[in-house]
């Protein structure tokens, strides 16, 4: 796992060049949100079951399809399996938040979720949205603690365009 600053000072070693101005300004831009990115964190673990639950009510509001017989969360079991991903997508989510990096979503919840999917079936839409929901339950709740929603994005949107772009 890397985070801002490794990643960035991994890409300069790589070409073997000193830091300049751009890297410089990205290591300003990363260090000076480093405390609202923290902030966000605490803020998604203090609700994190929360966000969970209210994330699930909201998608199988809107996909109420999924719950009914025949639907990928009917049934007890998938239903909780379904939450559980989700606390799972959040969890990472906080991670790659704090490091100001999605390295952690490549390494340790996109590369096997696609093949786990795949060999059970899931349908990516409703995994997608429900990600969606979740961003957006915490951009509400880290914006009502007074932190820039803006540091809560990056993440989730990492994860919906890579999910979205691949075939499942």
């Amino acid at each position: 796992m890397r985070d801002a600053v490794t990643s960035l000072i991994r890409n300069y070693d790589i070409t073997g060049r000193y830091l300049d101005r751009n890297a410089l300004d990205s290591l300003k831009s990363y260090f000076g949100s480093g405390m609202a990115r923290v902030q966000a964190a605490a803020v998604i673990n203090a609700n994190a079951a929360d966000i969970v639950k209210l994330a699930g009510l909201r998608l199988f509001d809107e996909l109420p399809e999924l719950i009914r017989p025949g639907g990928n969360a009917y049934t007890t079991r998938r239903y909780a399996a379904c939450l559980r991903d989700m606390d799972y997508y959040l969890r990472y989510a906080s991670y790659a938040i704090v490091a100001g990096d999605t390295d952690v979503l490549d390494e340790r919840v996109l590369e096997g979720l696609r093949e786990t999917y795949n060999s059970l079936g899931v349908p990516i839409g409703p995994t997608v949205r429900g990600i969606q929901i979740m961003k957006e339950l915490v951009q509400e709740k880290v914006a009502e603690a007074g932190i820039s929603a803006a540091v809560v994005e990056q993440p989730f949107e990492y994860m919906t365009r890579e999910l979205s772009e691949k075939d499942l």
